[in-house]
Formats: structure tokens, sequence, C-alpha cells
């Protein structure tokens, strides 16, 4: 590999950029493909299918054989709320390979005996976000029906390219939070992106069930087409 192709591959995986490096077998030119010009590659279809499974392997095209391999960023889910259906996530989050953020100024609430080996964050939403960051392999998933700690998250997520945003409550308090949102200046289209009910509809009843509905449909979201970052 060219040192110029590695300075740009290590420059994409710093920013949490994802990136596909080709390499035709038979010539063994390479070259790198950042993850804003994969739509207008020759072989977009193929990358982006690749970039799903977040598996590198072989491919041919056109009877050219190529190598892609696949860098992209560790998923993250970012939860406001710690509460009893981010403490059954917790689990659930690391056998499935997802890093687990969550948020909550309460420090009562957001405490290591209740979230033993997760990312704790005892901060306003704001706060901690603005630390952190949310890019296109973020998820952000409210749950604490209290607005003063969901809005300025859900705010973040949708001026941001998270993969999934998410949140919890009935349809009329869903309703509500998209008014106050509308009043922020978010049209329905960009509403539209939060995934209200949350989580897959599988009957869920009790906290571990809503996280598994949550973490199923975030995976879904993860592994299908993505959304072309704004």
């Amino acid at each position: 590999m060219e040192l110029s192709t590695l300075a740009a591959l290590n420059e994409e995986r710093q920013a949490r950029r994802a990136a596909v490096l080709v390499s035709d077998l038979a010539t063994g030119t390479q070259r790198l493909v950042k993850q804003a010009a994969i739509a207008a590659d020759p072989l977009a279809e193929l990358l982006e299918r690749q970039l799903r499974s977040g598996k590198s392997g072989m491919v041919e095209a056109e009877g050219t054989s190529y190598f892609l391999t696949v860098q992209a960023p560790h998923p993250r889910v970012v939860v406001t709320g710690a509460v009893h259906i981010s403490q059954a996530m917790a689990p659930m989050a690391k056998v499935l390979d997802l890093d687990l953020i969550v948020i909550d100024p309460r420090s009562a609430f957001a405490t290591p005996e209740r979230f033993p080996g997760v990312t704790l964050l005892a901060e306003w939403p704001e706060e901690a976000i603005g630390r952190i960051g949310l890019d296109a392999y973020t998820a952000f998933v409210a749950l604490t029906h209290d607005p003063k700690i969901d809005d300025p998250g859900l705010v973040a997520a949708l001026r941001s390219d998270c993969f999934y945003v998410g949140a919890l409550g009935s349809r009329k308090t869903h309703g509500r939070r998209l008014e106050r949102l509308a009043e922020a200046g978010f049209d329905e289209t960009a509403t539209a992106r939060i995934h209200a009910p949350i989580g897959l509809d599988i009957g869920a009843v009790s906290p571990a069930e809503i996280a598994l509905a949550i973490l199923a449909e975030i995976v879904q979201t993860l592994r299908g087409p993505r959304r072309k970052p704004a």
C-alpha cells in the first residue's frame, strides 16, 4: 500500500468515517474510496453491500476480481436515560458488539453499580454530545420521557448523520414531541427520521423485551441501505 493511501485511510479512521480499499487482484493496483464518494463510484452497489456487512471480501464485476477491504467505525448506541430499559440494553449491546454510551444528568441513576462496564456520562446531553459527537455510525435513543433530557439529544441527533434515531413514548407523547421539535425549526422530513413507537413490533412489554426490540431495530437499520449523509 502506498504511503499516501495509508495516510488517507488513517485520516478517515480517526474521523470515524467509513472507507473501502479496492484492490484489483489481477493488476495489484489499489485505490481508496471514501464514504462520501461511494455513491458515485463504478462499484457503488458492491461497495455499499460490503460496507453494510462490515466485513472485507472478494467480489467480481465485469470479469474483474477485486478484494474490498472494509474500514468501518465501530457502531455506537448513545442513550439518554439511565433507566431500566437501558440497563437491559447493556449486556445485549455487548453481545452485539455495539458500544453503549448512557447519558443522564441524574447522578443517582447514572451509577457504575447500575451500569457495570458501560460508558456513563452524568451530564446534560448538550454537554456530553458536544464532546463525544454524533456520526453516521451512531444510533441515538431517547428513553427518559423528560423533554429537558431527551429533546436536546434529539435535536443534536437530527442535526447529525446518525444512522438511527429513536424515542420512547406513546403516540400522544410523540405528538407533543413533534410539536416541540417543529418549534425548534425541524420540518416533517427531518422528524420522520425518528423511530416512534421505538423498536420492532414484537409485542414487547417488559424493559428487557423493549430493549431487545430497540436493539433489533438498530441492527436492522445498521445492516440495511444507509441514509445518505447530509
